[in-house]
């Protein structure tokens, strides 16, 4: 199945010179969804994941049925001020501004591992800054796994230590 045929892209959104992936109708396409959180499940179902890291928002949607797929469980990394409790936060650059991720601290201990899993892979700027929070905790990162990768972008150079895995690239 060619994924791609299920992503729409939006331009001047949400600013102009953007040209947004739209995996809306991916999502409402049972097979199409279905066919992605496949492929994304057997890239990582040997890797031993304890966690599955969903960044906020579109990554909750991968991240919640592909934990349920690994037994593991589910850390939602949120945009700032989301969080109740003792949070660890960190800023990072997007590729049309700024932002703020963060983790509550007593989400995973020392030495547990952990995927970290998104819609997009950009220019890598949310992606590093999810690995820094889990970092800070000494938690070993398993990898990420994304729907798509703009890699004209070159957030893949920014992930080379980490197995990565993008299910579409555009050039």
């Amino acid at each position: 199945m060619e994924l791609a045929n299920f992503v729409d892209t939006i331009p001047d959104f949400p600013k102009a010179g953007i040209a947004f992936k739209d995996i809306t109708p991916l999502l409402r396409n049972p097979e199409a969804y279905r066919f992605a959180l496949d492929k994304l499940e057997e890239s990582f179902s040997h890797d031993d994941v304890q966690y599955v890291a969903g960044i906020e928002s579109r990554g909750f949607l991968f991240a919640s049925a592909l934990a349920d797929r690994l037994k593991s469980g589910l850390i939602p990394i949120r945009k700032s001020g989301r969080l109740p409790g003792d949070v660890l936060m960190k800023e990072y650059e997007l590729e049309y501004g700024k932002a703020e991720l963060e983790i509550r601290r007593d989400c995973i201990r020392p030495g547990e591992r952990v995927l970290i899993v998104d819609d997009v892979l950009a220019t890598g700027g949310t992606a590093t800054c999810a690995a820094s929070l889990f970092n800070a905790l000494d938690v070993q990162i398993v990898g990420f796994a994304f729907l798509l990768s703009l890699s004209f972008l070159k957030g893949e150079e920014e992930l080379l230590k980490y197995k990565t895995v993008s299910l579409v690239r555009y050039e």
